[in-house]
């Protein structure tokens, strides 16, 4: 395919939304505490500052600027100012490229009642020009535990070629899974809702198999009686399909 000749810069707008959930069963107040704390410092700004530079070096851009901070009681987050090109030699081109970034937020959180502890992570990655983000959904994805994965592509505004014509989009694109890997996309189930006549594109994923030893805190599956472990896979199964599915069930 002939590259698009274009006048002036790409001025397209890119962006990636990455929103994942990560469930558990902590039984008790004092296990919800410590669940929350324990994931806090596993995803604390340090570890995702490391995620967010490999992204960046990933889609073929430079680190200008990192501001990171942890939160108190919990949650994290970072922005890092990102540039198409390694080289930057005028103003101009400083105030086209300093509108591309990538972010991260944690938001670790549980449930007053029913024992079941979400850790909620949002990476968005916005870009201007030639970059697309979508070649990093895998190494995000293999980044986190991940339940349930929410994704929003859009791509915004327009560029013009060289006869004065407006492109709304330089690339050809059906799905955000045709980015995923077969190897990912095997382990989850999946749905899309696009707007294609507005180049808006999203996918949500929700892990297939639910095998309840990834997700009890402190406890071992062998210590649980039939009926108790029954009650927890059904509450499990209920928190990740309401979130997967975007509304509740029931009372």
């Amino acid at each position: 395919m002939d590259k698009m000749k274009l006048y002036g810069f790409n001025n397209l707008t890119k962006s990636l939304s990455f929103n994942i959930f990560d469930v558990c069963y902590a039984k008790t107040k004092q296990e919800q505490e410590e669940y929350i704390e324990y994931i806090d410092e596993q995803y604390n700004s340090e570890r995702l500052t490391q995620i967010l530079i490999n992204v960046t070096e990933m889609i073929g851009a430079t680190v200008l600027n990192i501001a990171k901070q942890d939160y108190e009681p919990q949650g994290s987050s970072v922005t890092i100012l990102i540039a198409e090109e390694s080289q930057i030699n005028s103003e101009t081109i400083l105030a086209h490229l300093d509108k591309s970034h990538v972010t991260v937020h944690t938001y670790p959180e549980a449930h007053p009642d029913n024992a079941i502890s979400t850790f909620r992570v949002d990476i968005d990655v916005a870009t201007c020009g030639k970059i697309t983000p979508l070649s990093v959904l895998d190494y995000l994805i293999d980044s986190f535990d991940s339940d349930i994965i929410t994704l929003d592509y859009k791509v915004r505004g327009f560029t013009r070629d060289i006869f004065g014509d407006k492109h709304y989009m330089d690339h050809k694109m059906s799905s955000i899974q045709d980015y995923i890997e077969d190897r990912t996309l095997e382990k989850y189930n999946a749905i899309d809702v696009n707007v294609y006549q507005y180049n808006i594109f999203h996918t949500r994923l929700m892990l297939k198999d639910l095998d309840i030893n990834n997700y009890l805190f402190k406890h071992d599956v062998d210590s649980l009686d039939e009926d108790l472990k029954e009650q927890i896979e059904a509450k499990l199964k209920l928190e990740m399909t309401e979130i997967f599915s975007g509304f509740n069930f029931g009372g």
